[in-house]
C-alpha cells in the first residue's frame, strides 16, 4: 500500500465527506453572492465572497483526492460550480453589467452538455470533465471576478475580453464533449 492509499478515509459510496463538506457550502453560500451582485456589482464584500467560493473550489478537490473521492463528490462538484458560475453571470446581467448575449450562449451550451451527459450516464458511460472543461469554468468565475474587483470594475476590456473568452472556451469544450462522447460510445458499440 502506498502512502497515497494510506491516506483515502472514504469509499467511492461516502456521502458525508469534509470535501462534499466544502462544496455543499458553496452551494448553500452562492445565493449570497448573488444578492451581492445584483445589490453592488462592485465592492470589498462582493469579490470577497466570490473569491471564497470561487477558491474553494479548488480547496474541496484538493481534499477529496486525499481523503478518497467519491461519486456523491463527482455529482456534487461540477452541480456547484456550474451554480456559481451561472448563478454569478446571470446576476451580472441583471446588474446591467454583463451583456446578455454571451451569458445566454454559456447557459445553453451548459444546459446542453448537462443534458447530454445524463443521457450517456443513464446508458451506463460517463463522459469526465475535460481540461478545457476547467478553462472555461475558471474563465468564467474570473470573469465575474474582475467586474465584482473594485480596482478593475471599471476596466471593461478586462472583464469582457474575459468573458468572450470563456465563451469560447465554454463553445470548444462543449464540442470536445460531443466529440469525446461520440468516440467513446462508437468504440462500446452503443452508437452509429
Amino acid at each position: 500500500m502506498t502512502e497515497t492509499d494510506s491516506r483515502k478515509v472514504f469509499g467511492p459510496s461516502a456521502l458525508a465527506t469534509p470535501a462534499n463538506a466544502v462544496t455543499i457550502g458553496r452551494l448553500l453560500l452562492s445565493p449570497v453572492a448573488f444578492v451581492l451582485i445584483v445589490n453592488e456589482p462592485s465592492s470589498w464584500a462582493t469579490v470577497s465572497v466570490w473569491f471564497v467560493l470561487s477558491t474553494t473550489d479548488g480547496v474541496d478537490g484538493h481534499i477529496a483526492r486525499r481523503q478518497g473521492t467519491t461519486r456523491s463528490g463527482a455529482f456534487l462538484d461540477p452541480l456547484a460550480d456550474k451554480v456559481l458560475s451561472l448563478g454569478g453571470m446571470i446576476s451580472m446581467v441583471i446588474a446591467g453589467v454583463f451583456w446578455w448575449v454571451p451569458v445566454a450562449i454559456i447557459v445553453v451550451r451548459e444546459v446542453a452538455i448537462s443534458v447530454f451527459r445524463s443521457y450517456w450516464l443513464r446508458r451506463g458511460l460517463a463522459v469526465p470533465a475535460s481540461k478545457g472543461g476547467k478553462i472555461k469554468t475558471f474563465l468564467q468565475l474570473a470573469a465575474v471576478g474582475w467586474a465584482t474587483l473594485p480596482w478593475t470594475s471599471d476596466i471593461e476590456w478586462l472583464w469582457n475580453g474575459t468573458l468572450w473568452a470563456a465563451v469560447v472556451m465554454t463553445v470548444v469544450s462543449g464540442v470536445q464533449y460531443l466529440v469525446d462522447g461520440a468516440s467513446a460510445t462508437t468504440d462500446q458499440g452503443e452508437m452509429p
